[in-house]
């Protein structure tokens, strides 16, 4: 019970790890353009994926919130489910590599198979601009980004904010909902919702 309480107030700081001016993507406007390289070394652009809803996970391995989604799968079902419509989904890792929790590449892919995850691709951030782009402050924190690359949704996975797997029963998916409107061509209804999870290892 304690650690469960520990966590909680852990996503309330990871909330405000970073200032309100580096929140440089704003809902309903268009996403901030990227290009990463994957674990395997390829570059990805956002740019590749127009004309798709585009998925965006920001994760760390490390993150007892992550670990949740994972070994629940719940996250991967999400993946799995959304992917199978023709969404994009891309998980970004933007911790840096001097952070104790880092994985090269190859570790970090080779963890995510163990898990099952089944993302279009899984992105390396080490320098963390693009975490710094979107304003990404925890690990998970979620966007959705629609075909004419407008993003429609930015915040948590979803309402409970713990990382208790017994709380998935019963909680309310933003990104599914998201993703479920926009795909029907109706707006968001909740288009933003507080970032919960472990902070983002930035650089510097």
């Amino acid at each position: 019970m304690r650690r469960h309480f520990v966590h909680r107030v852990l996503a309330l700081v990871a909330a405000l790890a970073l200032p309100t001016a580096a929140l440089a993507a704003t809902v309903g406007q268009a996403a901030p353009e990227f290009e990463l390289r994957d674990t395997s070394g390829k570059a990805v652009k956002l740019a590749d994926f127009k004309g798709k809803h585009v998925v965006l996970e920001w994760t760390n391995p490390g993150c007892p919130f992550v670990q949740k989604h994972y070994n629940s799968q719940n996250m991967q079902g999400l993946q799995k489910e959304y992917t199978a419509q023709n969404v994009v989904w891309l998980s970004v890792n933007s911790t840096a590599k001097g952070s104790y929790d880092y994985l090269e590449p190859t570790a970090l892919s080779a963890k995510y198979k163990e898990w099952a995850g089944a993302p279009t691709a899984m992105l390396m951030d080490e320098a963390g601009s693009v975490g710094k782009a979107y304003g990404a402050r925890t690990t998970p924190h979620m966007y959705v980004i629609d075909p004419s690359g407008k993003l429609v949704y930015a915040g948590g996975i979803d309402d409970k904010r713990s990382s208790n797997p017994a709380d998935l029963k019963g909680a309310k998916n933003f990104v599914k909902a998201a993703l479920s409107e926009s795909m029907a061509g109706k707006p968001v209804t909740t288009s933003t919702a507080p970032p919960y999870g472990c902070s983002v290892k930035y650089a510097g």
